[in-house]
């Protein structure tokens, strides 16, 4: 055993004598050391610390090396570090690790500083880690409080420091929020800008939108007039490039205004910031984030700021330090959402704002409905109203001051309404008066998916201020009606022009809209003339370049139909592109007014409502010729009756699906329905010998490689299907 002994000791003695140079430690005496039999009479300074060192560190060795004869105790009252005294008041902090032991505070900051996050003395790893906060960054607000504390999260060991820093910035950033939100981070210099004009990026902009235009049939008699005939107008945005996905796009200013109310605890709270980090770490250097945290009140808890690797971190510190509380007052928050967007001093192209909540607006609904109802905002349309009126101007136009119409620009909000117990009314009145989304997330493993699809179209901006006109170029040919859904539509000059102000268009994005005109017979002068043609429209298209800022206009051939004395059996089939579109219209119109009949408790009359629309849907042409889109809408419309059961299932989770199947279908754009956002779906038809194959929904591209990254990161393996998802939104895209 001595033996032993002696050879440990004197392997160790080298790396003793580097730390000579230390001060004794206080009060060291007989009694703190275990002798070894060999050594007993001959210990110096070094073996005494030695020994010490090594018998708190060890209790096998410990277990060696007494000797029954000594009947010495071994002092737990010492820093395994620097072997000095751990008694109080002594002038020195101390440190208790959650695993029992105890360290001067000193030592182990500094250990911690380089990287150790394991106890010295059991190994075990530890969740809050001791630091030093540096001397400048302290907050006089606190008397002097915040040099010590005990980190809660987990950064890298190389960038600690420099984390630590940031973390403590940003906590007293957020102590002291400003009176005015002008401190955004200012933005970065447009790269497409300082590009090499001969690069490959440079030489293939712009690339142009497509637009095209479909007669209902491509002839009628020369003797016949329509008085509701239809022409299909569908715009198309160009594709991303693949080696310039953030040059090709316009950068963007997001908001997330996220609900940590009481009813956010637990898993909640836990997959709302996992969502969170999934979208920060998305976002490019050009992006700018800033969020805002409400229950009671509201708070913006991280500025406007540029999304670099550090914007990332200390975006991803603001999320961490959620924690749930409180009511939830959800005009507060978008007030202050609205506030960070019409405050800023810089402006990126693209702004918008996504908002998150699981309850009802326990603040301000109450008082709407205070003599009316307990629900929040109901189907009433005068409730609906009143609750919008206390929303910003910025977000519901109607609630613009006279002489402040042509100022404010209005800033879309995509809402998420989480679980069976947020109010999907309100949610869904924000979003449609804003000009955004409204999705519901029915399962909370799929919170993080509905971000994806959500920023897989905001970060993919490449037109903006799209306006399609459509104009009639023949005698007695009148447009007489747009139905454009939730976008603005005008018509003018008596029924010769009709203008559809779409807006932003996300790349790859279609929109599709129905013309209906007014088709006179020919008169007897054309008729002896040999007109054997009508001219029906012309259809134009302006919009702003995303990234160049240049405003590019696109003209459509003019649209035109034969005119015969006698039809021939090919010009009496209806294109099945009109007659898609058009049930998409007979299905959305159905949905709703079922909607409105089972807010009145009427679920029957809705049930009705639903079949006979399918019974139609079935009956036409595309459906006949086994349209995937007419599948689409078939499975929809079953599957609102199925969530109109019972009043009880329609108010659990009924309303919400039905309302963000609307808002899909208002807007032409994805939103997350029920328990899913597989995007993945195609559709094979078969046409003949030729098969085409395409991507049925509102979703883009971008919108399905955003997902399938959010599925790839889950935790459980996503399993990819090709059936049907009675989940997503419909519309079919061609190649």
């Amino acid at each position: 055993m001595a033996g032993s002994w002696r050879k440990l000791k004197k392997c160790l003695s080298l790396k003793l004598s580097s730390h000579s140079s230390l001060p004794p430690p206080p009060d060291i005496s007989r009694n703190d050391v275990v002798h070894s039999p060999s050594s007993r009479s001959s210990s110096t300074s070094s073996t005494s610390r030695l020994s010490r060192s090594f018998s708190t560190r060890s209790s096998k060795l410990i277990s060696m090396t007494q000797d029954s004869s000594v009947g010495q105790k071994i002092d737990n009252k010492t820093c395994a570090i620097c072997l000095g005294n751990l008694k109080p008041r002594q002038g020195q902090a101390i440190f208790a690790a959650e695993c029992s032991h105890s360290f001067h505070f000193n030592c182990i900051a500094s250990s911690v500083r380089h990287g150790n996050r394991l106890c010295p003395i059991c190994r075990s790893q530890w969740r809050d880690i001791p630091f030093h906060a540096p001397a400048n960054v302290g907050d006089p607000q606190c008397n002097g409080m915040g040099q010590v504390r005990v980190s809660p999260y987990h950064p890298t060991p190389e960038d600690f420091h420099s984390q630590t820093t940031r973390n403590f910035q940003l906590l007293s950033h957020q102590s002291r929020e400003p009176h005015h939100f002008s401190d955004d981070e200012p933005l970065v210099v447009n790269s497409a800008e300082s590009a090499d004009p001969t690069s490959p990026v440079s030489l293939s902009r712009p690339q142009l939108l497509t637009v095209k235009a479909l007669p209902e049939y491509p002839a009628i008699t020369a003797s016949e007039s329509f008085r509701t005939f239809a022409v299909l107008v569908g715009i198309r945005a160009p594709a991303l490039l693949d080696d310039a996905r953030v040059l090709d796009r316009a950068p963007i200013d997001l908001v997330a205004v996220l609900d940590v109310s009481g009813s956010m605890t637990g898993s909640k709270l836990s997959l709302l910031k996992r969502a969170a980090s999934f979208l920060i770490q998305n976002l490019s250097p050009s992006d700018r984030l800033s969020i805002v945290s409400f229950s009671s009140t509201a708070q913006r808890i991280f500025p406007l700021r540029r999304m670099s690797d550090n914007g990332r971190e200390d975006a991803c510190l603001a999320i961490n330090s959620l924690k749930p509380s409180g009511g939830t007052n959800i005009v507060e928050g978008l007030k202050k959402g609205v506030r960070v967007l019409e405050e800023r001093s810089e402006q990126n192209p693209v702004a918008s704002i996504i908002l998150l909540s699981d309850g009802k607006d326990t603040y301000n609904c109450d008082n709407v409905n205070r003599h009316q109802s307990s629900h929040c905002a109901s189907s009433n349309p005068r409730q609906v109203l009143e609750y919008l009126k206390l929303l910003p101007a910025s977000i519901c136009s109607s609630n613009r001051v006279s002489g402040d119409e042509g100022r404010r620009v209005i800033i879309p909000v995509h809402t998420f309404g989480f679980g069976k117990d947020h109010d999907s009314t309100s949610m869904h009145a924000i979003s449609d008066a804003s000009g955004g989304t409204f999705s519901f997330i029915e399962s909370l493993a799929i919170v993080q998916d509905a971000f994806a699809m959500c920023i897989g179209g905001l970060l993919s901006v490449v037109a903006q201020e799209l306006r399609l006109t459509v104009k009639s170029v023949s005698p007695g040919v009148h447009i007489k009606s747009i139905p454009s859904g939730k976008y603005s539509s005008e018509i003018c000059d008596q029924g010769q022009q009709g203008v559809i102000d779409v807006g932003d268009l996300y790349a790859e994005e279609g929109k599709e809209f129905l013309i209906y005109l007014t088709v006179p017979e020919l008169s007897s002068a054309e008729r002896e003339e040999r007109m054997d043609k009508t001219a029906l429209l012309d259809v134009m298209c302006s919009y702003k370049d995303a990234v160049s800022k240049e405003v590019v206009q696109v003209e459509c051939e003019r649209i035109e139909i034969r005119r015969p004395v006698v039809l021939s059996p090919m010009d009496m089939i209806v294109c099945l592109d009109v007659d898609r579109q058009r049930n998409r219209l007979w299905v959305a119109e159905g949905i709703a007014e079922a909607q409105r009949m089972a807010e009145t408790g009427n679920l029957e009359g809705a049930k009705a409502v639903l079949a006979q629309r399918r019974s139609t849907l079935l009956s036409s042409a595309s459906a006949q010729a086994g349209d995937g889109l007419c599948n689409w809408l078939e499975s929809e419309l079953r599957e609102i009756r199925e969530r109109m059961a019972s009043m009880e299932l329609y108010e659990q989770t009924g309303r919400a699906y039905v309302l963000s199947g609307l808002s899909s279908h208002s807007w032409q754009r994805a939103t997350t329905r029920g328990h899913s956002t597989t995007q993945i779906t195609l559709l094979s038809r078969e046409c003949g010998d030729s098969s085409t194959r395409g991507v049925i929904g509102y979703e883009t591209p971008t919108m399905v490689g955003m997902v399938t990254k959010s599925q790839t990161l889950n935790w459980k393996p996503v399993q990819r299907s090709r059936r049907l998802n009675k989940s997503c939104s419909f519309n079919p895209r061609s190649g």
